[in-house]
């Protein structure tokens, strides 16, 4: 997290330092102008000339330390305000009517980049410090300041602590967002490896309880401790307490082969499209009728593989909820800008109210095999379910998908 959170606050900050660094230098000329043009009242022109050569000196030879907040160090902004400072209390012995006239200072408003550069390090806390400072020498150098002198003196303080706390107020808005993200994350992860799980060990489970229950005798006890460790399993899963795993499987049950798909880093590379019609052709069978475009239906691999595990998920359901006699068709539409899977069943349809109690149980295969996976896609999920008349699950996903993957990391 905190190699993001630096990556965000550089995105908001570094705009303000690299304004600072031009503000420094464009500043610098004005003072060298104002020195040039108004050097005939000086009663000692070589003070205010030795210094602003120092001045231009440091300026330039300092612009990479306010390139960014882990280059400006206090040491430096030390002995920045000290340069500052110095330039103030240095302007009445070059011109001795400098205390009585409300003429600028040699540094002149360089002063207040000195002040900018606390702020921008350290938030108002630091520019009230540096402010308070700069004002005290102005100040010290008037002797008998007036009313434009207090003016400018509060305006320089006011004007850095506004900009120190607008920056306090940026980075705890970014380290928010940066913990949201994480969060994010996070959460998309789990949902994951929930998924996975329920694909695998969970489907395998209810197989082993209801074939145990059928044979009876020792395979019934068998059947009854699967049973016991499904809801155990299930419930671990609903809290959100999944362990770290990098394997996915898309279960069947009986003689349907069961194809695992080992997910790593490499799988695929950048850019690489899988044809959606090979994933899905081996749910084809005596129960499940397969209609396909002539033409490949290509998308992104992890897309595609998403994609066909959703299918696989919602077949799964129809062979639990729609009977042993069920008959089920997968139809893939290939559009334009989207692809389009619909699972469709003739079973006895889903009761009003079934999927929010199956939630509520921990049984996730519609939240989270299904929907979850075309959501972390870019897709959408919809499923259509009429007492009596069976069940639709219709499955979109944009050609240009977001990818569990790439949400995901």
């Amino acid at each position: 997290m905190a190699g993001r959170e630096q990556v965000v606050r550089m995105s908001v900050e570094q705009p303000l330092w690299r304004a600072l660094s031009a503000y420094r230098v464009l500043t610098l000329v004005y003072a060298a102008l104002l020195a040039g043009f108004g050097h005939a009242k000086f009663e000692r022109p070589w003070v205010a000339f030795a210094f602003l050569a120092v001045l231009a000196v440091w300026t330039l030879a300092t612009l990479p330390r306010v390139a960014n907040a882990a280059s400006c160090t206090k040491r430096f902004l030390g002995l920045d305000l000290t340069v500052a400072l110095t330039g103030i209390m240095l302007t009445p012995l070059a011109d001795f009517d400098a205390q009585h006239m409300d003429g600028p200072t040699i540094p002149s408003i360089w002063t207040a980049g000195s002040v900018l550069a606390f702020a921008l390090k350290g938030g108002w806390r630091w520019a009230a410090f540096a402010s308070t400072l700069v004002a005290v020498a102005n100040i010290v150098e008037r002797g008998e300041p007036s009313e434009d002198t207090f003016h400018n003196v509060v305006l320089v303080w006011v004007a850095s602590i506004a900009i120190g706390y607008v920056v306090e107020v940026a980075r705890a808005s970014e380290r928010t967002l940066a913990r949201a993200l994480e969060i994010e994350a996070a959460t998309r992860e789990r949902e994951r490896l929930a998924r996975d799980i329920h694909d695998s060990v969970l489907q395998v489970l209810a197989m082993v309880q209801r074939r145990g229950t059928a044979l009876g005798g020792e395979a019934a006890e068998l059947g009854r401790m699967a049973g016991e460790q499904e809801v155990a399993l299930r419930t671990l899963v609903s809290s959100g307490l999944v362990p770290a795993t990098r394997t996915s499987e898309d279960s069947a049950e009986g003689a349907v082969v069961r194809a695992v798909v080992t997910v790593t880093d490499t799988d695929a590379e950048d850019g690489a499209e899988s044809d959606l019609r090979t994933l899905l052709a081996p749910h084809a069978g005596s129960r499940v009728t397969f209609a396909e475009p002539g033409a490949p239906v290509l998308l992104a691999a992890d897309a595609a593989r998403e994609l066909a595990a959703a299918v696989s998920a919602a077949l799964d359901n129809v062979r639990v909820h729609a009977g042993p006699g069920a008959q089920a068709w997968i139809l893939v539409e290939d559009e334009p800008d989207e692809v389009v899977v619909t699972v469709r069943d003739d079973g006895p349809g889903i009761p009003e109210g079934r999927l929010d109690q199956a939630e509520g149980e921990g049984r996730l295969g519609v939240a989270l095999s299904i929907r979850g996976r075309l959501r972390d896609l870019g897709g959408t999920a919809e499923l259509i379910s009429v007492p009596g008349q069976g069940t639709e699950v219709e499955l979109k996903v944009p050609k240009i998908s977001r990818g569990k993957a790439g949400s995901a990391r």
